[in-house]
């Protein structure tokens, strides 16, 4: 596998570099032939908080995992562990819809016992449906409406392009816009 290992705001070590590709080359039992694209990891200190981020791209899939914890170790090895749940899940969800088939299962090696474990955890239960009338309004006044419901989204019909957009908070505590394209 072909490491893209970068430090944010921090210089990254040869020991920590070496670690994370020691816990990120555990992800190689789970597939056939050797994973062709670059894996990019990102380690960032924020806040006392140290972040990791992985991006897998995969032929069909895109595997992307981000931990924080008050240890950069303990944060690798927890982003590891969401993306081996994460390929488990996938695989299961894949074997399931094509039981002979081929494509995006060929990915992924053979292995009886993880997807047994994950057969209750890939069921997806939708467990609540809310209807409701977009009102129009700006940006600010979603934001607004947003804080004052306590979310951490807010769904609006933006009266500047007369299109839905979503406003949501980010981990800095700014705010993001998701438009239609």
């Amino acid at each position: 596998m072909n490491y893209n290992i970068r430090g944010q705001r921090f210089q990254v070590t040869e020991a920590l570099r070496d670690y994370t590709e020691k816990k990120l080359s555990r992800l190689e039992k789970y597939f056939d032939a050797p994973i062709a694209s670059e894996i990019t990891v990102t380690l960032s200190v924020t806040k006392g908080q140290h972040a990791v981020e992985v991006t897998i791209p995969l032929v069909g899939v895109m595997l992307r995992a981000e931990e924080k914890s008050a240890d950069m170790y303990a944060s690798i090895d927890l982003v590891v562990d969401k993306l081996e749940r994460q390929i488990r899940k996938h695989k299961t969800k894949v074997n399931r819809k094509f039981r002979q088939g081929s494509g995006v299962r060929a990915l992924f090696r053979e292995e009886g016992s993880a997807v047994s474990v994950l057969e209750e955890e890939d069921d997806l239960e939708l467990v609540r449906t809310k209807r409701f009338t977009l009102k129009p309004m700006d940006v600010e006044e979603a934001i607004l409406q947003m804080n004052m419901i306590g979310h951490n989204f807010f769904v609006f019909a933006n009266a500047d392009n007369k299109e839905v957009n979503v406003v949501y908070k980010r981990d800095d505590g700014k705010y993001g816009l998701i438009e239609q394209n």
